[in-house]
């Protein structure tokens, strides 16, 4: 059982923004209703411009979570767009490996950065709830299908199998006190949707949010990101994708096709689709650009053997499970079902 997490901000500081302080309230008394103590970390709770100044503050953060003996768990406050600019601080002098701790860490969007960073350091960990977009949902309590999981790993330390959600989720529009107990509009959803290729596959799962990874390459949104992520070599070279099967979810910000046949092409010339031994890929934030999402996967891959399966409620889309990064999975998308060995 998960007794103590650590919540760190390692992109965006608006955890510490007065206008989320009520937010914040929301998720400490559920996770204390789990029987959960929770810590900041010393400059989580520091704002979006202090934050946004000083990345070798969010460093030390993760570090000392890391070597902090109490820490069970580390838990990610939201994702945001820079966490890349930890890079110098937690490997050029090895600093990141020389702190890691078998500990669990949890976040997701721009935290993708984060766990290829901890991929890199040799640590298994999970993907897919941070403290604001889960633990703090404005309804009257967690969505059932985020709830489940988030409870089984705090009590079990791991995941044992996913299986689809019921329902999908509406984009909340507004974040204010007025809010607070307003349900989400809800829809029912299908079930995981195999695009092509064989409905059992197995292998380590490794991923992410394909914004993230894209912008690993390019030099779009930030110009020395693609320059520092290939001086620390964060990216796994392209033996190491080899029997893994890929993750790909797409952020808030609703990629265009265009934008994400671009992403695609990038990790098709990482050599990445030669080498994997399936994809999964999560349901669009409000089903946006989901039928050209499915085309272009199949498209760009250009491997019809390759097995893909669409719709996981995974990443931006709502409700959200968690899936652990290291452990080998069996996926079957004929009895809908993910299986991880657990050891």
């Amino acid at each position: 059982m998960i007794r103590n997490i650590a919540i760190v901000s390692l992109s965006n500081g608006i955890l510490g923004e007065p206008f989320v302080s009520f937010e914040n309230e929301i998720g400490l008394k559920r996770l204390s209703s789990l029987g959960v103590n929770v810590k900041f970390m010393p400059n989580a709770l520091k704002g979006i411009e202090y934050l946004r100044d000083h990345p070798e503050k969010r460093a030390e953060d993760l570090l000392e979570a890391f070597r902090d003996p109490e820490v069970d768990m580390i838990l990610c406050a939201i994702g945001g767009d820079d966490t890349y600019r930890l890079l110098p601080y937690l490997f050029e002098n090895g600093e990141l490996k020389n702190a890691v701790t078998d500990k669990i860490f949890l976040g997701f969007s721009d935290t993708t950065v984060n766990h290829f960073m901890l991929h890199k350091a040799g640590l298994r960990t999970f993907y897919g709830q941070s403290f604001l977009s889960d633990i703090c949902e404005l309804s009257s309590d967690m969505l059932p299908y985020t709830k489940k999981y988030f409870e089984e790993l705090i009590t079990t330390g791991s995941i044992k199998e996913i299986t689809p959600s019921e329902v999908w989720y509406e984009e909340r529009k507004q974040f204010s006190p007025d809010q607070v107990g307003v349900p989400l509009t809800s829809h029912p959803n299908g079930g995981f949707e195999l695009l092509q290729g064989t409905p059992v596959f197995r292998g380590k799962i490794l991923g992410g949010c394909i914004d993230s990874m894209y912008e690993m390459f390019c030099p779009g949104r930030y110009e020395d990101m693609p320059v520092l992520c290939r001086k620390y070599e964060l990216f796994p070279d392209a033996e190491d994708w080899q029997g893994r099967i890929l993750l790909l979810e797409s952020s808030e910000e609703k990629p265009s096709p265009e934008k994400y046949r671009e992403a695609l092409v990038c990790l098709k010339e990482a050599g990445v689709f030669d080498r994997i031994s399936g994809i999964l890929a999560g349901k669009p934030m409000d089903g946006v650009y989901e039928e050209e999402y499915k085309k272009l996967l199949v498209e760009v891959t250009d491997c019809p053997e390759l097995p893909i399966v669409f719709n996981i409620s995974i990443g931006h889309a709502m409700p959200r499970c968690i899936i652990p990064f290291g452990v080998e999975a069996a996926v079957d998308a004929e009895k809908q079902v993910i299986t991880f060995e657990n050891e």
